[in-house]
């Protein structure tokens, strides 16, 4: 590999994660915002204009509070397991395609970190270490609530991993390929039309795999403590939520890729239909919370086992069956 080439893979893994965490940043905004103008308040105003510098204030404020360690925590793994959660969610963008490429000088530069053959297996593998982000969240903090509630979270995350594995195996059967690339070069009809089913089931279990509403049981803030992470000051505290909302919108950009066409559209640059569709998600994400109640852990569990698990390996049985008739 030549020095340019370095050069360019360097440069362009740099300018993803910085975009990725000023994106988190201002989905805080946007949520607030958004559930704002849904129940009939302004949300964020003081701070910028139209309080557009409020997620610079927030920052700043956590990064100033005192960093509190639990008395009788691991140390070690209290430290430690934050930053699991924050580098699973950030590293799962590298293999997702932002549009095809563009041409600088002769040089064709393609909008993504890297092209792997399995891209998507790639994603789900790294998602799924943020089960042991909170999990040991939970146990380092040397508290019976806090140990409760990183239980409660790997139960939900682990058994909805499940439903959203299985979701997308009609799209793999349809692309006959895990990298994205050949995925969203497959899709002259987006594969939203072509597997419905595995795309509602997708949305549902990115819900749960996010920690969001209806089924934010990890974090329940309304109880008397917040779960897994009720030990956590400052700037620990503050790279769970950043984490979420890294996700959430690398959850958003894996569906617009899969399902929606990925960077595919008439007229406009296809970075910017990538973007509008992951918007578009991410504006679903926080419709949904300002619309729905939380269900009852027991609720979840059974959602789950119950009716997502069957629902999604019915949806491979019958994408098979239709690819065998109809090719």
């Amino acid at each position: 590999m030549s020095l340019l080439a370095i050069g360019i893979a360097l440069a362009k893994a740099v300018i993803v994660f910085v975009c990725l965490l000023l994106c988190v940043a201002y989905s805080t905004w946007l949520e607030r915002k958004v559930l704002g103008h849904m129940q009939v308040r302004c949300g964020p105003l003081r701070v910028g204009w139209y309080g557009l510098l409020q997620p610079i204030a927030d920052g700043i404020k956590l990064f100033f509070k005192e960093d509190i360690v639990v008395s009788g925590a691991n140390k070690f793994l209290y430290i430690l397991s934050p930053m699991i959660v924050m580098i699973a969610a950030c590293a799962s963008i590298a293999v997702v395609p932002f549009g095809d490429y563009i041409d600088v000088f002769g040089q064709k530069i393609y909008l993504r970190v890297a092209d792997v053959d399995i891209g998507v297996l790639y994603i789900f593998a790294l998602s799924s270490l943020s089960v042991y982000g909170i999990t040991l969240a939970g146990w380092s903090s040397n508290s019976k609530y806090a140990l409760l509630g990183g239980l409660r979270a790997s139960a939900q995350m682990i058994s909805y991993e499940l439903a959203t594995g299985l979701s997308i195996i009609g799209v793999l059967m349809h692309a006959g390929s895990l990298r994205p690339t050949d995925i969203v070069a497959g899709q002259d009809i987006w594969y939203i039309v072509k597997q419905p089913i595995g795309f509602l089931i997708f949305v549902i279990c990115a819900f749960a795999e996010c920690n969001r509403s209806p089924f934010d049981l990890p974090e329940a803030e309304n109880e008397l403590v917040p779960g897994f992470h009720v030990e956590y000051s400052s700037m620990k505290f503050a790279l769970f939520f950043m984490a979420e909302y890294a996700h959430m919108i690398v959850v958003s950009a894996l569906a617009a890729t899969l399902f929606l066409g990925g960077w595919r559209g008439p007229v406009l640059p296809g970075i910017v239909w990538f973007m509008l569709k992951v918007f578009a998600m991410m504006f679903f994400f926080i419709w949904i919370r300002a619309t729905y109640p939380r269900f009852r852990y027991d609720q979840l569990m059974k959602f789950g086992w119950k009716v997502l698990f069957p629902v999604a390996l019915l949806n491979i049985v019958v994408t098979g069956i239709g690819m065998v008739i109809w090719g």
